[in-house]
């Protein structure tokens, strides 16, 4: 298992001496703590995807998609050696943002891969409840971004407006996804409105 994390960190370190143009390396790292926080964490992939992102698997291959993100499970506690090197490789890799979700009241991965890979943006998911004051807790000169317990869709969306500031393409798309979403609560609205609250009702019976 140890050859396997040895491997790992071995790849990191080689992605980032390979200076790939940033059109074929990811914009976006996905971290999580434990694969049991993959049911939280999957509202960032629904969000990315919704924004017309594609996951990339092999780093020597993308996606044809411009823009793309990438997931990896990194423990704080039983595998900090994998966290250090993520956190240290992430900017030369090509990536811009990092959304790094853990769980548990010692919630260390997010703060920690803040400090690591500082300068760049890190956005904290709290898995659980009892993981926000862990991901927040951070001295003032070391910054990290959270969102909310389970938020991890808002972690998404901030991520890509942290992006379409030099992405033009990508603020079409946020804005298309923020008026779909009023169009939604448009069309709730007024069916509660012409339909009262019974017929309301027993329409989403």
């Amino acid at each position: 298992m140890t050859d396997d994390i040895d491997d790992l960190i071995d790849e990191l370190h080689a992605q980032a001496d390979a200076d790939r143009p940033t059109e074929e390396t990811p914009e976006v790292g996905i971290i999580m703590g434990s694969d049991s926080d993959l049911d939280v964490m999957a509202g960032a992939y629904d969000a990315l995807r919704e924004l017309g992102f594609a996951e990339q698997t092999d780093y020597d291959d993308p996606p044809e998609a411009r823009f793309t993100f990438e997931s990896y499970v990194v423990s704080a506690h039983r595998t900090p050696d994998l966290m250090y090197a993520y956190g240290e490789t992430a900017a030369d890799r090509g990536l811009d943002v990092l959304i790094a979700g853990a769980g548990g009241k010692s919630a260390d991965l997010p703060n920690m891969t803040a400090s690591i890979a500082y300068p760049l943006p890190v956005i904290g998911v709290p898995v659980q409840e009892k993981s926000v004051d862990s991901v927040i807790g951070m001295p003032t000169g070391a910054p990290i971004v959270a969102v909310d317990a389970g938020k991890s869709y808002n972690a998404a969306l901030s991520a890509v407006q942290i992006l379409a500031r030099e992405h033009a393409e990508l603020v079409e798309r946020l804005d298309a996804e923020h008026d779909a979403l009023r169009a939604g609560v448009a069309g709730v609205s007024r069916a509660l409105h012409d339909l009262g609250i019974d017929g309301f009702r027993e329409r989403s019976e």
